[in-house]
């Protein structure tokens, strides 16, 4: 699942959808930004993975929240990976918090490169949406 924190930037959230599900994941996406509401829809979606996009406005304080859900719902075994902007020294803050990795700006689309590179004959992509934002 992909959710942010944050105000602005959907085109970029769209596109690393569609990077996901073109290396083999099946994404749900999501505009939500209340914790409580990301962690109800990854419970509704079945979701092993919650992956926040951070965007100007995101807070370490919606980490706490949304790991505060996670464990209230007992669902504590759902992975959380985040990336975007966020200040450098609030990173190991959100880390400490249950944030199993950080990618700044741009780097996650080198990691799910190389996923894809390691595990292509593992995954079996289905038909990817499209993901374009409508105007």
């Amino acid at each position: 699942m992909i959710g942010k924190f944050g105000e602005g930037y959907d085109k970029a959230m769209l596109k690393l959808a569609h990077s996901c599900c073109e290396a083999g994941f099946e994404v749900v996406y999501t505009e939500l930004q209340d914790p409580e509401a990301i962690v109800a829809s990854a419970i509704q979606e079945s979701v092993d993975h919650i992956g926040i996009t951070t965007l100007p406005g995101a807070r370490v304080e919606d980490f706490a929240r949304l790991f505060e859900a996670l464990s209230r719902e007992d669902v504590s075994h759902i992975r959380v990976t985040a990336g975007g902007y966020f200040p450098e020294e609030d990173v190991e803050k959100i880390k400490q918090l249950g944030v199993l990795d950080f990618y700044p700006r741009g780097s996650i689309y080198r990691k799910i490169e190389e996923w894809t590179r390691d595990y292509a004959d593992l995954a079996e992509p289905g038909e990817c949406a499209d993901f374009e934002q409508e105007a």
